[in-house]
């Protein structure tokens, strides 16, 4: 039939179902053909339906596509071309794309948020150093490596171009919901546009539905236009370090965006702690430290130490693909959970002051009692102390510490004008004794402070197989919880 375009057949290949298709292009599952058939994917573009700027666009497409591999980039393992098509032979990803994730999970928790935001910054950090810009960021061209354990790669370079300073905005280039305001204002722009799409991103798996969803092109380009800062929807509680990274790449005006550096650097980022095979060397040399600090009896480095290791250890853990040695590596990272949460109890302060009794026992409280009924200053430093003592008793530390504080804030004042005598003494000795137990509960703190979870090696969540190879839902150790996440 005449218009019809003809099938595509690629050589040394059987091309079976179709993955999707756009524009100018097609995307089929393929086969090699050899014994052990590897599963690709094949680009099919149609030659006579190119136009001079979507060639251009190919040409830089294959040219990054051949520069770039990276675990989170879709990697180009050939390409070639006939009398109809040029063909791009991509890797596969059997997980399908993260917008058709995110339809069967509506929402999606911060923590699986996090571990696909790291994987999505770690490949934006290699296209930034190689000063490229993707342009056309989205959930569609997020591709997932399988339904089981989905790792996310970037895909589809179709609108990327080298950028290195500002250039115009002489035509739209991406998808108008993830596109940046600059360029649909027709502004000058950089490779910042990119942030703003991630921000898109972000938003829409958070809270299941991007910040500008529109039902035409004007009612995105006047939201986009207006003033009114973004709303962060409150049904949905997030944690400050996200909701701050979210605010900072969904600002309007691109100079008032975060920039590439803080945002790689940013702590709910933290792609310092991001699964990858150096994880396990930095988590066992910091660990061979912590032990031996233990053997020598410095506590305090030690549990730091250990608790540093794990926050190597947990992405570790994740990173291992073979069960065996994932069970082991999880069972050792278990024991230095157990001794850094031993050694960090063991700095819990004693009891504060005995239950029954006097309650003056073993300090000189009573006795100033006595001397500030003529000093209404002392008194109250003596009644915040005691409010101090009261919550110690009840363990509430954090607050203890901080009436401490109080007291001895008021009572150094009065020991600074306090002339040389019995009171003097008795004063000089209860401030001893607070800063003692103050010092003692500040070391507790730190300790408490330290980021140590027994839950997150188990952290799993349920995730929809969908693929050829099965249909049930499989539990994944997908994410790890890392300092709360």
């Amino acid at each position: 039939m005449a218009g019809l375009a003809p099938v595509p057949t690629l050589k040394g290949f059987i091309l079976t179902e179709k993955l999707g298709s756009g524009t100018y292009a097609t995307v089929y599952k393929g086969f090699r053909k050899v014994a052990h058939r590897e599963v690709v994917a094949v680009k099919c573009i149609l030659k006579k339906g190119l136009s001079k700027s979507s060639t251009e666009n190919l040409l830089t497409e294959i040219e990054i596509l051949k520069k770039v591999k990276h675990d989170h980039i879709v990697n180009l393992i050939d390409f070639q071309w006939d009398g109809h098509y040029i063909y791009l032979i991509m890797e596969y990803c059997s997980g399908g794309d993260l917008s058709k994730f995110l339809a069967t999970k509506r929402a999606l928790p911060e923590r699986v948020v996090r571990r696909f935001l790291q994987q999505l910054a770690s490949a934006l950090q290699f296209l930034h150093s190689n000063s490229i810009s993707h342009m056309d960021l989205k959930p569609h061209n997020l591709l997932l490596s399988n339904s089981y354990d989905p790792v996310l790669k970037v895909a589809d370079f179709g609108f990327a171009q080298y950028v290195e300073r500002e250039v115009n905005s002489e035509s739209l280039r991406g998808s108008p919901l993830y596109m940046a305001p600059e360029i649909i204002l027709k502004d000058t722009y950089d490779a910042k546009v990119d942030l703003w799409s991630v921000g898109v991103i972000m938003f829409e798996c958070l809270f299941g539905k991007a910040p500008f969803a529109s039902k035409s092109y004007g009612e995105l380009a006047d939201k986009i236009k207006s003033k009114e800062p973004i709303k962060i929807p409150s049904a949905i509680r997030i944690s400050d370090i996200c909701h701050d990274l979210m605010f900072r790449l969904l600002q309007r005006d691109p100079k008032q965006r975060i920039n590439f550096e803080d945002f790689f650097n940013h702590k709910f980022v933290d792609l310092e702690h991001m699964p990858s095979p150096q994880c396990i060397d930095r988590a066992k040399l910091i660990v061979m430290e912590a032990t031996q600090k233990d053997v020598e009896g410095d506590y305090k480095s030690a549990a730091s130490l250990y608790c540093q290791a794990l926050e190597y250890f947990l992405p570790a853990v994740h990173y291992e693909k073979n069960r065996a040695k994932k069970e082991a590596l999880r069972s050792k990272v278990r024991e230095y959970m157990k001794r850094a949460e031993e050694l960090k109890q063991s700095f819990k302060p004693s009891a504060a002051r005995p239950q029954t009794g006097n309650p003056k026992t073993g300090s000189n409280s009573f006795e100033l009692d006595g001397l500030a009924n003529g000093c209404p200053a002392l008194k109250a430093a003596l009644q915040t102390a005691d409010q101090a003592e009261k919550l110690d008793e009840e363990e509430n530390y954090q607050e203890a510490f901080s009436k401490y504080e109080d007291a001895l804030g008021q009572l150094l004042l009065i020991l600074q004008n306090e002339s040389k005598g019995k009171q003097k003494e008795l004063l000089q000795s209860e401030v001893m004794r607070f800063m003692t137990r103050a010092e003692e509960i500040k070391n507790y703190l730190e300790m408490k402070r330290l980021p140590l979870r027994q839950d997150s090696l188990n952290q799993s969540v349920m995730v929809s197989n969908d693929s050829d190879e099965s249909t049930q839902c499989t539990i994944i150790f997908m994410v790890l919880q890392l300092n709360g996440l």
